[in-house]
């Protein structure tokens, strides 16, 4: 079996575009990985165009091998622009693998060590302004089935906050714990955005509320603020987005640096990178939380791995999206008691429509995060997913 071709599909998704990355072989079987990449997807077309010219005429079950070399020949490692072309290249890959041996992929990374996992949803307060929308969004939520949820309540907020807009921030949060009760996860998201001693003030103004955990409080590019925030916080700390393969949490699991470490399959290297990620936070006691706001084929993806990871925590998901994710691919998710049931479709057992992606070409969006825009990231009409 030999690789004949690579390509790419852009698919605007109201917020942003999902990447979809789509390797051919000689033998009629392709594979789909997905490798969006916010805001810099015209690099990421690039990035893939060169793993291209290395890829085509080899053999697309030697995972390892062409994994090792892509990275290896790269000579400008890591970061996220290679690694989210290679993470989507080495998901088809896999793919590949699993289809012209009829299993799905978890059964070549040793079987399921779970039949099902449990999710937190994103997405859930679209629209919302007030903590009283943010109550009510909460409310409808948990009525569709869902048990945890997770927002960044801290508007246009960099580095530090004013005591106004934390205070807006808490009402908010005490708004969606009214609403909910104590049985569901809170899981508050900083996006990144405070410097240390914020992100240990808010930490400690968030203890009452009993978060699952405070995600990414400060900037992901100093690990040891993030370390010095976390040895300071009441409550648990997440992060690991923004960090690219397993050399960069072996320096973050190390120091300590997080509760729950959240790589993210689409930019972290990839299906066999994140079962390797995971497998070093299983031997420091760590959570497994993989990062996963993207499409249904990073969904699909991550899916696999969370199969048969022993350790694995909780996922994240999109709680609606735009109506056309259901005609982009043939997704068919089961949730039921906050749980997502791992399929057993031969490969990542999800394939893309090439046709129906190219009526939803790329489109440029930005940044939301500083604008006083977060909430606003469906369009009027959305599909809901459970």
């Amino acid at each position: 079996m030999k690789v004949t071709d690579v390509k790419t599909f852009a698919v605007d998704c109201f917020r942003t575009n999902w990447v979809f990355v789509k390797v051919y072989t000689d033998e009629g079987i392709d594979g789909v990985g997905e490798a969006t990449l916010e805001y810099k997807e015209k690099a990421l077309f690039g990035a893939v165009e060169h793993i291209k010219e290395y890829l085509v005429g080899k053999d697309p079950r030697q995972i390892e091998k062409h994994y090792h070399d892509i990275y290896r020949d790269a000579y400008w490692r890591g970061g996220p622009v290679l690694m989210s072309a290679l993470s989507a290249v080495e998901t088809a890959l896999w793919d590949i693998l699993g289809k012209s041996l009829g299993v799905p992929v978890y059964q070549l990374l040793g079987g399921r060590a779970n039949d099902k996992v449990r999710i937190y949803v994103n997405g859930w307060f679209a629209g919302a302004k007030t903590p009283e929308e943010f109550g009510e969004k909460a409310r409808i939520a948990v009525k569709r089935g869902v048990t945890a949820m997770k927002w960044d309540p801290f508007g246009k907020s960099y580095m530090e906050i004013t005591n106004k807009d934390l205070d807006t921030a808490l009402r908010c949060v005490a708004a969606v714990r009214e609403a909910v009760g104590d049985e569901v996860d809170l899981l508050i998201e900083g996006h990144g955005r405070f410097n240390v001693a914020t992100g240990i003030r808010i930490a400690k103004e968030l203890e009452p509320f009993k978060p699952m955990f405070f995600e990414e409080p400060v900037p992901p590019d100093d690990l040891d603020s993030l370390k010095a925030v976390r040895d300071k916080s009441p409550v648990a700390i997440s992060a690991g987005e923004r960090l690219y393969g397993r050399r960069d949490f072996v320096r973050l699991l190390g120091m300590r640096g997080a509760d729950f470490i959240q790589p993210d399959i689409s930019h972290a290297g990839g299906i066999m990178e994140l079962k390797k990620i995971a497998a070093m936070a299983e031997a420091s006691y760590t959570g497994f939380a993989p990062h996963n706001p993207s499409g249904p084929v990073a969904n699909a993806a991550t899916l696999q791995v969370a199969a048969c990871c022993p350790n694995f925590s909780i996922l994240e998901i999109m709680y609606s999206d735009v109506p056309w994710r259901k005609e982009v691919c043939d997704e068919a998710l089961v949730y039921e008691n906050g749980y997502i049931t791992i399929p057993d479709k031969p490969g990542l057992g999800i394939e893309i429509d090439e046709e129906k992606c190219l009526e939803h070409p790329y489109s440029t969006h930005t940044l939301r995060h500083y604008t006083g825009a977060l909430t606003d990231i469906r369009p009027a009409k959305t599909e809901f997913y459970f």
